[in-house]
């Protein structure tokens, strides 16, 4: 496998399997994925939702047990990854958007939900500060953002470690190797994390009063915050 030269390519490119490699690639992507719909607020409810980096709609999916009569509002700059969904949710009442993050143009107190699954991470640390501004401007007053992601800081030693667990997970799936040095060079190329406690304060600087962990697995973490 090689990398592609942008992010939307790479994900073209990743778009046939995307669910069984990020299964076996990333340590309790399932966890991670149910964590969008769990212990959200008594009598919470959702119009219109937002997918950010929608990929092929496992998050959509997940939303979609709770809130079936919702809009859903899908991005992502992988036109393959937006074909996928189209196909998968034929008949549902929802929009497909092909754009990078930057150059979406957030609707003012429009969403209930905006939603992020393994998507944020490929913003550096000044391109989520303004995703997390943005996404605050975008929900009306009681609206929910939640994200799956790895929130680390590569600077830290905890990152070698980290690395080290995270191979060992890998190559139990793929023994060969050459998915996790496909993997390692995507990282390296396209990957930007933070570490949560980053993310947390910049939640709370953009002004969501409300920003908690709905899981936690070392640093593979589900945010949510309140508006």
């Amino acid at each position: 496998m090689r990398i592609q030269e942008n992010i939307a390519s790479e994900f073209n490119e990743f778009a046939t399997n995307y669910t069984s490699d990020m299964i076996a690639c990333v340590p309790h992507y399932l966890d991670l994925i149910s964590s969008f719909s769990k212990d959200l607020p008594s009598g919470f409810s959702v119009d219109n939702l937002l997918d950010l980096g929608c990929g092929n709609g496992n998050v959509t999916n997940e939303m979609l047990r709770s809130f079936p009569e919702a809009h859903y509002h899908l991005l992502d700059a992988s036109d393959k990854m937006l074909e996928l969904c189209e196909q998968r949710f034929a008949g549902r009442t929802m929009s497909f958007i092909s754009s990078y993050f930057a150059d979406y143009e957030f609707p003012r107190e429009f969403f209930d939900m905006i939603v992020a699954g393994f998507s944020i991470h490929h913003c550096d640390a000044a391109e989520k500060q303004q995703l997390f501004r943005s996404c605050y401007q975008a929900l009306k007053p009681g609206g929910i953002f939640g994200f799956s992601d790895l929130m680390i800081d590569r600077t830290k030693a905890e990152h070698d470690v980290l690395l080290q667990e995270w191979k060992v997970f890998v190559r139990n799936n793929f023994p060969d190797d050459e998915k996790w040095e496909w993997l390692m060079e995507h990282y390296n190329e396209f990957d930007k994390p933070d570490h949560f406690s980053d993310q947390f304060r910049w939640l709370e600087e953009a002004g969501f009063s409300e920003v908690s962990f709905v899981f936690r697995e070392g640093h593979w973490v589900h945010l949510r915050a309140s508006k």
